[in-house]
């Protein structure tokens, strides 16, 4: 019964947020809301953990450990979203930035948006996988393109414009399992646990075909390299609580759904031939985040191309598929969406108080926003990958199975690009966190609930992160099992 409470109560407080008038009050009762979800995605990812699986409303809706998990990590952001929109919403309209009416149009939007994420890991058919992730764009649009300056909607629509691209070879890639399927001998029906049943009887061509289409497809919206371009500008561009979602959450879901289409090449078609291309399209994320870190100007459009970074880790822990890679790859999907939610938060109260983007004309923070700037440099330190914080774990666990497997070329590859990205994010933020508040500016206040959101977030990254590696009976369960489901 949990995820009737997990996807009903963002769809009710969407319907709430069009009654209520005040943005003050309903930021508040939306919090509580997604502290509601949290705690039954918790529940659930136990239940399904103990009972191996739960099916629901003919199959419709069918649950195993792995789309338990992400639903899990999606409820924790949203939480943490809602928390840190309640202050942050509250300023753009005391400011005059947006209306107390636009308030409540965000609200309603930030709803949607959540609904039809948590959607996409609760159900077994593939094409209604595919129609939920392509309204999480058609929703996040309007949330990239929300204060309606020249640089937002110009990002909206790239945005959409080239997530719609991939989407559509999303849906060819889909079309072809359903082919491969049918040619086989099984059903019409294209529930993912039914193709995966019957993955080792269909045409090896066709599905080989149809695995490049949907890495291509879902790959555009999870952010991999070369098909990212869009991911800058609509990350840098969205409300900060929104940037959070697309950054920490919105990627994972076009991961989870590789990762399903995965299971079925695997069973079909072989382990080498998606790992290969899982390595591939991570490197190249990799060496181009690289790039693009070492020379960037603008803070969001940093954590960005940090983004970029991380999917690519993902991607490759994936590829490797021993189970301690996988296990790696599956706390890093954890790890980066707390972690990288922290982030945002955080530019979004300096790009709120300093009115810029560009880091050259951003000093002092930690002397400007004692709190913030805190925990921007123990954020900064976490995403890089700097013990003993969580990501340090993930990242550890991925290079090591890399040496253990005689990967020696990926392994050496990860450790020199991780390395760069670290040295160039100590150079940015060093220069931002520390030196002189800027003349003029005096010091700023932060709200309780943003600082709740932050050390919610951080809490997690300390401690959460760390104690998820050691419930080996879970998350090396579901590494040793999801490509054998």
């Amino acid at each position: 019964m949990q995820i009737f409470f997990i996807l009903g109560i963002p769809g009710l407080l969407a319907l709430t947020a069009l009654l209520v008038k005040k943005q003050r009050i309903f930021g508040i009762l939306n919090s509580i809301g997604y502290l509601v979800v949290l705690c039954e995605s918790a529940l659930l990812l136990k239940k399904v953990v103990l009972s191996g699986g739960v099916k629901l409303c003919g199959d419709f809706i069918h649950l195993d450990t792995l789309s338990a998990f992400f639903i899990f990590v999606i409820s924790v952001v949203a939480f943490a979203a809602t928390l840190y929109s309640v202050g942050y919403i509250r300023k753009d309209v005391e400011t005059g930035i947006i209306s107390e009416k636009k308030a409540m149009v965000y609200y309603v939007l930030f709803n949607l948006f959540c609904c039809s994420m948590l959607f996409v890991p609760a159900v077994n058919n593939l094409g209604i996988l595919w129609v939920a992730i392509e309204m999480t764009t058609l929703i996040s649009t309007f949330l990239v393109g929300f204060y309606s300056s020249k640089e937002s909607v110009e990002a909206a629509w790239k945005y959409i414009i080239i997530c719609s691209v991939g989407i559509i070879f999303a849906l060819l890639g889909t079309i072809l399992f359903s082919y491969a399927f049918s040619l086989s001998g099984g059903t019409s029906s294209l529930n993912w646990s039914s193709m995966v049943a019957s993955a080792a009887n269909m045409d090896k061509n066709i599905l080989k075909v149809a695995f490049i289409f949907i890495l291509v497809g879902y790959g555009t919206k999870a952010g991999l390299a070369p098909m990212h371009t869009w991911l800058p500008d609509a990350h840098s561009q969205a409300v900060s609580p929104i940037s959070a979602l697309l950054s920490g959450v919105l990627l994972k879901t076009a991961i989870y759904a590789i990762l399903r289409f995965g299971t079925i090449i695997i069973k079909g078609v072989g382990f080498a031939y998606f790992a290969h291309l899982m390595i591939l399209f991570g490197m190249i994320s990799l060496a181009i985040s690289c790039g693009f870190i070492l020379v960037q100007k603008d803070l969001k459009r940093l954590l960005a191309y940090s983004s970029i970074e991380h999917m690519g880790i993902i991607c490759i822990g994936f590829g490797l598929g021993a189970p301690l890679a996988v296990a790696g790859a599956l706390l890093h999907v954890f790890n980066h969406a707390v972690v990288k939610s922290l982030m945002f938060f955080g530019a979004g109260n300096v790009v709120s108080a300093y009115k810029k983007h560009n880091m050259n004309a951003i000093k002092g923070i930690i002397k400007a926003m004692p709190f913030t700037g805190v925990m921007l440099l123990l954020g900064m330190f976490a995403l890089t990958g700097f013990p003993p914080f969580s990501i340090f774990i993930s990242e550890m666990l991925i290079i090591i199975s890399a040496f253990s497997n005689g990967s020696y070329l990926i392994a050496s590859l990860l450790l020199l690009f991780l390395a760069v990205i670290f040295g160039a994010f100590i150079y940015h933020f060093g220069e931002m966190l520390f030196g002189n508040i800027p003349k003029g500016m005096a010091p700023a206040g932060e709200p309780l609930s943003g600082k709740i959101a932050f050390l919610f977030l951080f809490f997690q990254i300390c401690v959460l992160g760390i104690v998820l590696l050691f419930i080996k009976k879970d998350l090396l369960w579901i590494a040793q099992n999801l490509f054998q489901a």
